[in-house]
């Protein structure tokens, strides 16, 4: 990747919040926004412009069509339609499928040999039918998967014991969806793990924790009732992934990434796993040793999205 350049397909809420954090962050040299409403991409391309005079860097930014895909480094998917109140994301497979396939074809039409992110719900679903259509190596294809649900983890422990998020190193995996799970065995504050940490707190037992994992679980659904959508937090997501890739980090983060046997689960599918990310995409699935309560989590959240995808004509 000689020139950081991120195309986003679609400009709705969680394009533009990804699209408004690049440009507070400087992630990228150029962004480019293709949207089916040109006048909606170029309007968005005006208003980020006559922010650059306050960003840490120079970026070209521009609305543009598929053909822009060709040089990209990146193309990032939040094309679809929204998640209704009281939806899951898994009703929203068979409305959003289509909308990718046709996306990813007029992607890989334009030449592009990059990197495909996909955001779009149900992620872990939408992530295969991209990689599947594009017919790239699925280590260059992932999905945000469980990144925000992480986040949000980290922010509610955090609360709990008053410590630094940044400092709390803990994963949701699974499907982005209604049976991920808290990875409870491998979670740490600092270097030291949280069992260990909570034992040490007289006001705090274990179980407040599992808490949180009902609280993180339903965020998204207590989000839409209130506001109708989420998209900050996603936007953030997606630069923290878009930076571990153009920066060639091999920063570890909890992707929905194609499982090709790393986990003794079904090894043709996209679920949220801990990875390797650097400028190859997914360098590679990290294998944490799970509990046994994990390890059939892990598989019944696997069985609920493998039952989706053979659902399907892909």
């Amino acid at each position: 990747m000689s020139k950081s350049k991120v195309v986003i397909i679609g400009t709705g809420f969680v394009g533009m919040s990804y699209a408004y954090a690049l440009l507070n962050q400087g992630t990228v040299e150029e962004l480019i926004l293709v949207d089916l409403n040109k006048d909606k991409a170029e309007g968005e391309a005006m208003d980020l412009n006559h922010g650059l005079a306050f960003a840490p860097r120079k970026m070209t930014i521009k609305a543009g069509d598929y053909s822009e895909c060709k040089d990209a480094g990146l193309v990032v998917i939040t094309a679809g339609v929204n998640q209704k109140p009281g939806e899951s994301r898994i009703d929203l497979l068979n409305r959003n499928a289509s909308i990718i396939k046709s996306v990813v074809r007029q992607i890989m039409d334009s030449g592009f040999d990059g990197i495909i992110l996909t955001a779009s719900n149900p992620v872990d679903v939408l992530t295969y039918v991209a990689w599947k259509e594009s017919k790239l190596p699925s280590s260059r294809v992932l999905g945000s998967g469980t990144s925000l649900d992480t986040a949000r983890l980290r922010y509610e422990i955090s609360k709990y014991i008053n410590i630094d998020s940044r400092n709390v190193h803990a994963y949701i995996l699974g499907e982005h969806g209604d049976t991920e799970f808290v990875c409870w065995s491998n979670a740490f504050v600092g270097a030291k793990p949280i069992k260990d940490v909570i034992n040490t707190m007289d006001e705090i037992e274990f179980q407040d924790l599992d808490k949180i994992y009902l609280k993180v679980r339903d965020a998204a659904q207590e989000i839409i009732k209130r506001k109708k959508a989420t998209y900050y937090g996603v936007g953030m997501a997606l630069v923290r992934i878009t930076a571990a890739i153009f920066n060639n980090e091999n920063r570890i983060m909890p992707v929905s990434a194609y499982n090709n046997g790393a986990y003794d689960i079904d090894p043709d599918l996209y679920i949220g796993l801990p990875a390797v990310l650097n400028r190859d995409g997914i360098h590679h699935v990290v294998k944490l040793n799970l509990s046994e309560d994990e390890d059939e989590k892990l598989k019944k959240s696997a069985k609920i999205l493998k039952d989706s995808l053979n659902k399907m004509d892909i």
